[in-house]
């Protein structure tokens, strides 16, 4: 998501010219506001000389081709998510041509709605116990209503690779963690406990099959939005990790990343108060009683998430150490990740004692 003076770095008026040939509103672009989020990306709401409101997600100009498919795959899902009872920002039209902008870009319907991290939660959720409870039923509640989607119904049988997805999981993010190593700086995989354990016991204790489905693919409190006058989701937002796997690693992926009683989450992620947030137990039992999918290997699933986020995060930390990131992130980022790590490992020996 972009930071301030996104609009700055693309031409709007060729977005505009782009919009009157495609017959979305009328007249001059305006009051163009670079939303809040990261700094990889561009997200800009602005208007039309006739009300009407948008916003643009994009890459910045000048990015990876890579990148602008992830914005369309985006694209895609969105698209086919319209009609559906799943919380998400409404699709208006989305772009493949690069000329226009540089990079490949679409448009969505501004959400009425405020994401919860890293900002003090806005009234009521900051003085009403009973509404900050009400966030994480909430967003199993999204969860449940997107695995109700039948990926092959919705024209996204080919989004994805469901046949083994689970066993490609831990070879691919070695591989990721391994190319770490290109980063000058970086202390190497032996400043992450037990990354090699948690590795054998996933390989050991991976679920026989699953029901293929709609998978977000990093599912936290950073990525919803809520609304504002009901302890509701507002929308599900940055879809770039979605694909077709198991969709009961978005619920594992919740629970790695819930807050703790200080409102500590992984990375990034905090929540202010969180006092009367429901547990991850209850979490975990409001999935199974709207779910028929199979909850038996929770902790497996919630091992895979710690352990795919902790590498992840510890990516963004190599980075840094090379100078491609800001060094007080990348700290923080580390430091997320060994507890994702040890919190692991002393999940896999309670399982075991």
């Amino acid at each position: 998501m972009s930071g301030a003076g996104a609009d700055t770095v693309l031409d709007l008026e060729a977005l505009r010219t782009w919009m009157d040939a495609q017959g979305i509103g009328e007249g001059a672009l305006r009051a163009a506001t670079p939303l809040t989020g990261g700094t990889q990306n561009v997200l800009l709401r602005f208007e039309r000389d006739g009300g009407e409101a948008w916003v643009l997600r994009c890459p910045r100009p000048g990015a990876l081709a890579d990148g602008g498919k992830a914005f369309l795959r985006e694209a895609r899902l969105l698209r086919a998510l319209a009609g559906s009872t799943v919380p998400h920002a409404a699709l208006a039209a989305s772009c493949d041509d690069a000329g226009v902008l540089g990079v490949p870009f679409y448009l969505m319907a501004p959400v009425d709605g405020f994401t919860a991290t890293p900002e003090r939660l806005p009234a009521p959720y900051a003085t009403d116990a009973a509404w900050r409870r009400e966030m994480g039923y909430a967003m199993v509640d999204g969860l449940l209503r997107l695995g109700e989607i039948d990926p092959c119904q919705a024209g996204l049988a080919d989004f994805g690779k469901p046949e083994g997805f689970l066993a490609r999981q831990v070879p691919r993010w070695l591989r990721h963690l391994e190319d770490c190593g290109r980063h000058p700086g970086w202390p190497g995989p032996q400043s992450l406990p037990g990354v090699g354990r948690v590795a054998d016991w996933l390989g050991m204790h991976m679920p026989a099959d699953f029901t293929p489905g709609i998978l977000h693919g990093d599912y936290h409190f950073g990525n919803v939005m809520f609304r504002r006058d009901h302890p509701e989701l507002a929308a599900i937002i940055d879809w770039e990790l979605a694909t077709i796997g198991d969709p009961v690693l978005d619920l594992g992926w919740l629970v790695a990343t819930w807050p703790d009683a200080g409102g500590r989450g992984a990375g990034t992620i905090r929540i202010e108060p969180a006092q009367g947030l429901a547990s991850t137990g209850e979490l975990v039992e409001r999935y199974r009683a709207g779910s028929r999918r199979d909850l038996a290997a929770i902790g497996w699933y919630v091992a895979l998430a710690r352990f795919k986020l902790g590498i992840m995060l510890e990516a963004s930390y190599a980075r840094s150490c090379a100078g491609q990131g800001d060094p007080d992130t990348g700290a923080v980022h580390h430091a997320s990740a060994v507890r994702l790590f040890e919190q692991a490992l002393a999940a896999i020996e309670s399982a075991h004692a």
